[in-house]
């Protein structure tokens, strides 16, 4: 072997030597943790709609908040060993002291909590929990719930993205509230759904229950003041 491969053979055995040593000292990171981002990004893309037509500057300190609001609607009314429900057994229990409240196109509705703010403008972006049930004779079993994914969804008001009669139901809720809806066939699907392993089909034209959770409204509650993250930069 002349002098000059030995020399190179050397150098690249020197520098392998130096790379290992310090990863083995400075193990790579992740960026962040996978867990987290899942639970982030679904505010932050709704966010981002919502931006549009309200502010401009609501991420930085204000996405660390949304992250715990997505949080916190992923374990609406969790039991140990039960399906996650907007509507447990004790709000089952009360609804009948709730007032029935109808609108004028036959939905009616029951509002388990109000609320509070104002109720989102038409075509804005809302980040809701929801689930669907269909009467079966076996009894009131749920065909879809939004809670079964762990995260909630984005739902334009207005923009034709739900049933009618949910679309009506939440244009008139506010942050925090929860409410049952009845919907009638003619606002719910014409269609109807098919059967899925575990879930009942839902005839065309059948009325539908929902009951929906409304988390949060980009564009409107954007002032989240969150103690210990920072200031934007």
């Amino acid at each position: 072997m002349s002098n000059r491969s030995a020399f190179l053979v050397t150098c690249v055995a020197t520098l392998s030597l130096v790379l290992a040593l310090f990863f083995s000292s400075n193990p790579l990171k992740p960026q962040a943790n996978f867990h987290q981002l899942s639970a982030i990004a679904p505010i932050q893309r709704c966010t981002s709609v919502g931006a549009t037509r309200g502010s401009r500057s609501m991420l930085g300190r204000r996405s660390v908040g949304l992250g715990f609001l997505t949080a916190a609607g992923s374990a609406v009314m969790m039991k140990k060993g039960q399906a996650a429900e907007i509507c447990d057994d004790a709000c089952e229990s009360s609804l009948s002291n709730i007032p029935l409240q109808s609108t004028p196109s036959g939905l009616q509705f029951r509002d388990v909590k109000v609320g509070e703010g104002s109720p989102p403008p038409k075509a804005f972006d809302v980040v809701v929990h929801y689930t669907l049930k269909v009467d079966t004779p076996n009894g009131i079993k749920t065909f879809f719930s939004s809670l079964d994914g762990g995260r909630p969804l984005d739902v334009r008001v207005g923009g034709g993205t739900v049933i009618p009669g949910l679309d009506e139901g939440l244009s008139t809720m506010r942050k925090g509230g929860v409410r049952r809806l009845y919907i009638p066939g003619k606002l719910a699907f014409p269609n109807g759904v098919k059967a899925k392993p575990g879930t009942p089909s839902v005839p065309p034209g059948s009325p539908v229950i929902a009951d929906v959770q409304l988390i949060y409204i980009p564009g409107i509650d954007d002032d989240l003041e969150i103690v210990g993250a920072g200031d934007d930069e």
